[in-house]
């Protein structure tokens, strides 16, 4: 009979009472945020892609002629960081709290279902990042040797 009446008890607590729930919503949010830093900069007026890598390819020749003559490299310009670029951490770190929630809400056992998803949704959230950012950075290394490749036409007078 006790413990019917302590299950009755633990049953009528409020969800957002719980470690469990918090991840959940955490999670959910980090899954969003990083959702927002993929389309974010697409909004931000930008050159064509035909013009940046153009610009790309005549960085390239100059900074080859610098070096060619012995010039010293120009200073570079300090640019401020964007909103999209703090997104970058944030979302994964909040993908770390929610994992670190859920550990908490299946320590304290409560309902499984909430540190599941929690851990789905932080997990998803961390593991969908890393794969953006290495799918940049194979696409820039594409990018460069394709310029690489090209770098006789870029001389060309």
């Amino acid at each position: 009979m006790e413990q019917q009446s302590e299950i009755s008890v633990h049953d009528s607590i409020h969800p957002l009472r719980t470690w469990g729930c918090w991840s959940v919503l955490i999670g959910a949010l980090a899954l969003m945020l990083v959702f927002a830093e993929l389309v974010g900069p697409t909004f931000e007026s930008r050159p064509s892609a035909a013009t940046q890598i153009g610009e790309i390819a005549g960085e390239i020749k100059r900074s080859a002629w610098r070096t060619l003559l012995g010039l010293p490299a120009p200073e570079r310009e300090i640019r401020a960081a964007s909103v999209w670029s703090y997104l970058a951490i944030i979302a994964p770190l909040l993908g770390l709290v929610a994992v670190s929630l859920s550990l908490i809400s299946a320590v304290l056992r409560e309902n499984w279902r909430y540190p599941v998803y929690g851990v789905s949704l932080g997990a998803t959230a961390i593991v969908f990042q890393f794969l953006w950012w290495l799918a940049l950075v194979i696409c820039g290394v594409l990018l460069l040797v394709a310029i690489i490749e090209n770098i006789g036409e870029i001389f060309s007078f």
